[in-house]
């Protein structure tokens, strides 16, 4: 008996992991039709739309956080602050001015923490200049950073990837201008992220030796 149930258990996880190891479109990811441009050079293009305030971008930010440290050379993670209303903008305003200052990972967890365990809203320039000067950020550097005129064009550029892409809601993530993760657990995203990365893999390696045979 306990043999039995010991092959039963080996079966049950060997199933688990197939069914796993095939996701099914429509189900634990989507297609994106048509695929979009990537950005990235060589590399594999995986985008994040997310936003500090949201509750499933909170619980999913430690796990894909450990994935980032480890992903595999060939791929590069990219932060895409959501603006689905124009309250939304002084966060992903936030996110860019930490970002070309060199801050944002270092202060990536305490704005999570900020909106979804202190329950802070940082929903303008003064309570975001408030905000990181408390965690060590010079107040004109980032209100210069903040108020610069590349800043525009970048927060254009993010809603212009976020209309591209039909994002709905978040966290989303793009992989290779192909497939999009959204819905999911967070332990679930983190195990289609990466079988779809190996997937997108595959399928640029194909694609250069379907050219270089016709040359």
């Amino acid at each position: 008996m306990k043999i039995i149930k010991q092959i039963v258990g080996v079966l049950a996880l060997l199933c688990a992991s197939h069914a796993f190891g095939a996701p099914e479109a429509g189900k634990d990811y989507t297609p994106i039709i048509p695929p979009q441009p990537m950005h990235s050079g060589n590399k594999i293009e995986v985008l994040e739309f997310f936003f500090y305030g949201c509750s499933h971008c909170f619980k999913l930010h430690p796990l894909l956080s450990a994935w980032e440290k480890k992903m595999p050379k060939d791929v590069e993670l990219i932060y895409v602050p959501t603006i689905f209303n124009p309250a939304w903008e002084p966060m992903a305003r936030t996110f860019y001015a930490l970002e070309s200052l060199g801050q944002q990972k270092r202060l990536d967890d305490a704005l999570y923490d900020a909106w979804n365990v202190q329950n802070l809203v940082l929903s303008d320039e003064a309570t975001a200049t408030d905000f990181v000067a408390q965690h060590g950020v010079d107040r004109k550097k980032f209100s210069d950073a903040y108020n610069a005129f590349a800043m525009q064009s970048r927060v254009l550029r993010g809603k212009q990837l976020q209309q591209s892409y039909n994002i709905r809601g978040t966290p989303t993530l793009i992989v290779d201008g192909k497939y999009a993760i959204t819905a999911l657990h967070p332990e679930d995203t983190i195990k289609v992220l990466n079988v779809l990365v190996d997937k997108a893999r595959k399928e640029r390696s194909s694609a250069k030796s379907g050219a270089a045979r016709k040359q």
